[in-house]
């Protein structure tokens, strides 16, 4: 294993860096885009609860690399060339979006409604209110959930070595066939892997205590 690290680091290294930077970028934008459809989901506006349940639905009930495998092999047919690392990053925000509304949504969900009518009685708009009062009290309430899919999220990243994405699996992938060597080498694509997750989910739990 220790061979492994010296004689391919520069390979796990970039495989590392790439994964490391998709995650990130999935998660900001999914957490985004996942807490904006939960708002369209609650909100008094018809056609923007229909609008949210349909990407939810869809999105959240078709498999994460046939999503990927859609914009790097369909789009660029129709529209615009992109790589592997785009696509799968994009695939990966708008399935792990889905989710995320749904755990969004249940946490607005669970807040008092009294909080609302008092919010609306005191002058503000739905908007203001859900912004400003209940949006924050929801976020408490899902911290956990959301922790769980953040670290899906960073595992749900290796679908990028399907498209050629130079993430941590396909760099896996690239020294097993090299060294022969698939028990070390996949031990130390782990070893990386927990090296993300376990501090994403120790945050988690100081984050759940402290607004506790």
């Amino acid at each position: 294993m220790i061979a492994i690290f010296h004689n391919y680091g520069s390979l796990l290294l970039q495989g590392f860096g790439q994964t490391l930077l998709c995650s990130v970028i999935a998660l900001i934008f999914s957490l985004i885009i996942g807490s904006m459809f939960a708002i369209f989901e609650t909100t008094p506006i018809k056609f923007l609860r229909v609008i949210a349940r349909i990407y939810i639905e869809v999105f959240r009930n078709i498999p994460l690399l046939v999503i990927t495998m859609f914009f790097f092999v369909v789009i660029p047919m129709f529209i615009a060339k992109i790589n592997g690392f785009t696509a799968g990053t994009i695939g990966l925000t708008i399935y792990t979006s889905a989710f995320i509304a749904e755990t969004v949504r249940s946490g607005i969900n669970s807040v008092d409604p009294g909080q609302m009518e008092g919010a609306r009685a005191n002058g503000l708009s739905w908007w203001q209110a859900m912004r400003h009062i209940v949006l924050p009290q929801a976020f408490r309430y899902v911290i956990p959930p959301l922790g769980n899919q953040f670290i899906n999220l960073v595992k749900n990243s290796s679908v990028l070595a399907f498209v050629a994405g130079f993430d941590l699996m396909y760099q896996g992938n690239v020294i097993a066939s090299d060294s022969l060597n698939t028990m070390s080498t996949y031990i130390c694509i782990g070893i990386l892997y927990l090296i993300i997750t376990l501090p994403l989910s120790y945050w988690m739990r100081y984050l759940e205590k402290k607004l506790a």
